[in-house]
């Protein structure tokens, strides 16, 4: 994958997030509003996309940012599950999507019939399939995270950042995708990313609307109550 202002962009935005809920975990000591279940799926995305660490060599920057994606997920997960005194603070009553039936199943599903209705069934390709899978699953792996922000409501100021800074990370990388169609003679359109791409940042449309709005306005970020039948 060739490098542009866009993909960069994206990349650093990706990075700033984690440094962002880094600092808010270590400054704040606490885990509240928090979902450790989004990066859990995370987690699973980075590991089972990236397994081409052991293959293939691409440049210095795509392999250090692949391991810092992979570390630094994992480190956030221990340090919210296990790591005292912020581990007492996690509340796992708020944080409750079936992400392992409603998440992973069901994109492992989508992305087999995807990848067989593709391919076939001859020449298969386990590192192809995996890195299907793991489209479809980056493309909801937030909503846990947003389930827990609409149950507390009142957004902490680090927590808005971090979102924000994911959020921006794949819009941007929509960008770069339709800038390299422009710029790349032989760039290879990918559909199934597109539509997860545009699905994942749609996701984020909500929590931007009322995270603009409250910088706009100067105030405390919080979210409507959500309505329930």
């Amino acid at each position: 994958m060739s490098m542009n202002p866009f993909r960069l962009a994206g990349d650093m935005s990706h990075v700033f997030s984690i440094i962002v809920l880094l600092l808010r975990l270590r400054v704040a000591k606490n885990a509240q509003g928090i979902s450790v279940r989004t990066h859990e799926l995370f987690l699973v995305v980075f590991v089972t996309r990236y397994l081409d660490l052991f293959t293939t060599f691409y440049s210095l920057y795509n392999s250090v940012m692949k391991v810092l994606y992979i570390g630094s997920t994992a480190s956030i997960i221990y340090t919210i599950r296990y790591q005292e005194p912020i581990c007492s603070t996690y509340d796992k009553a708020q944080d409750t999507f079936l992400h392992w039936k409603f998440a992973v199943a069901p994109c492992f599903v989508v992305a087999a019939l995807t990848y067989f209705f593709g391919n076939g069934f001859s020449d298969f390709d386990l590192l192809e399939l995996l890195w299907t899978f793991s489209i479809y699953l980056e493309a909801i792996a937030i909503l846990p995270q947003l389930i827990t922000l609409q149950r507390y409501r009142e957004v902490e100021n680090l927590t808005g950042n971090y979102i924000f800074f994911m959020g921006a990370y794949r819009a941007l990388y929509i960008v770069n995708w339709i800038y390299r169609s422009y710029n790349e003679p032989f760039y290879k359109h990918h559909y199934v990313v597109y539509f997860c791409g545009v699905l994942q940042t749609l996701l984020y449309a909500d929590f931007f609307y009322y995270y603009l709005k409250s910088k706009a306005k100067g105030g405390k970020f919080s979210l409507p109550t959500a309505h329930t039948a």
